[in-house]
């Protein structure tokens, strides 16, 4: 389970109890409010909807919030197909997507945070500037010396493009990399799970010829080596992936090369 930050210096204030929408069938969810232009400490806000006259999903709920209730609701969406990442949030204390984690899944009052131990911009939205300059530090595209064939792609045998499986996936939703304790207290210099997945990419392409570029950028007493293998990380992905496997399958390269 996640723990959630709150911004420094600040408690949580009584939030408002908005009016209940009408029906027979009512869910009551429970939002983190805050804005930092206002100074004011963070809340919750709580409201009730009528499940009869609203979607399946968390992210229907949200959006039926925003529209017949609350418009000043804050947060990000996009695809509503589990793809882009950008609905990423805390459900009753598990990292998950919006858009793909039924309402009906959660009993009782459903509680709603943005990332836990990210800076919030505003409500729901958290800051990925960090997160995303830390994708930048690995290069995250193909680096090769040899001259790219004449009017065709890269060609890649069919079991070097198995290998690729379960590390493409990622959609960077920072669900993993936020769920993680060692990502939370070192998250200045320890890449965390999602970035190191996608390190792990690159290093296992067959048509990258950077490797061992890639394992010496890595090869650091933070960058790599601040997974404890707690697997939270496994346990929060919504796509499925296992960045700690990816993670241990890097240290075992580095390992070799050294022996």
């Amino acid at each position: 389970m996640a723990e959630f930050r709150l911004p420094k210096n600040s408690r949580v204030q009584k939030g408002k109890a908005h009016p209940a929408q009408e029906g027979a069938n009512l869910k009551t969810v429970k939002i983190y409010r805050y804005d930092p232009e206002t100074g004011e400490n963070p809340r919750y806000d709580t409201y009730e909807i009528d499940l009869d006259k609203c979607g399946p999903m968390v992210l229907d709920a949200i959006i039926k919030i925003k529209n017949e209730i609350d418009p000043t609701l804050t947060f990000r969406r996009s695809c509503r197909e589990g793809i882009c990442g950008s609905c990423a949030m805390n459900m009753d204390g598990k990292n998950g997507l919006a858009c793909t984690s039924a309402i009906e899944d959660y009993k009782g009052t459903l509680t709603i945070h943005p990332l836990p131990h990210m800076e919030v911009v505003k409500d729901l939205v958290g800051d990925f500037t960090h997160f995303y300059a830390q994708y930048a530090s690995i290069q995250p595209w193909l680096k090769s010396e040899s001259p790219e064939p004449s009017g065709k792609e890269r060609e890649q045998a069919p079991e070097d493009r198995a290998k690729l499986d379960g590390l493409y996936e990622c959609i960077l939703c920072a669900c993993c990399s936020t769920s993680c304790p060692s990502y939370w207290w070192n998250s200045d210099r320890f890449l965390g799970p999602a970035i190191l997945l996608q390190a792990y990419r690159w290093i296992a392409d067959s048509r990258d010829e950077a490797t061992g570029e890639r394992l010496d950028q890595l090869e650091d007493p933070y960058r790599l080596y601040r997974c404890h293998t707690i697997m939270n990380c496994a346990n929060a992905c919504p796509k499925g992936l296992n960045p700690a496997k990816a993670i241990a399958e890097t240290k075992k390269l580095i390992a070799e090369r050294a022996a």
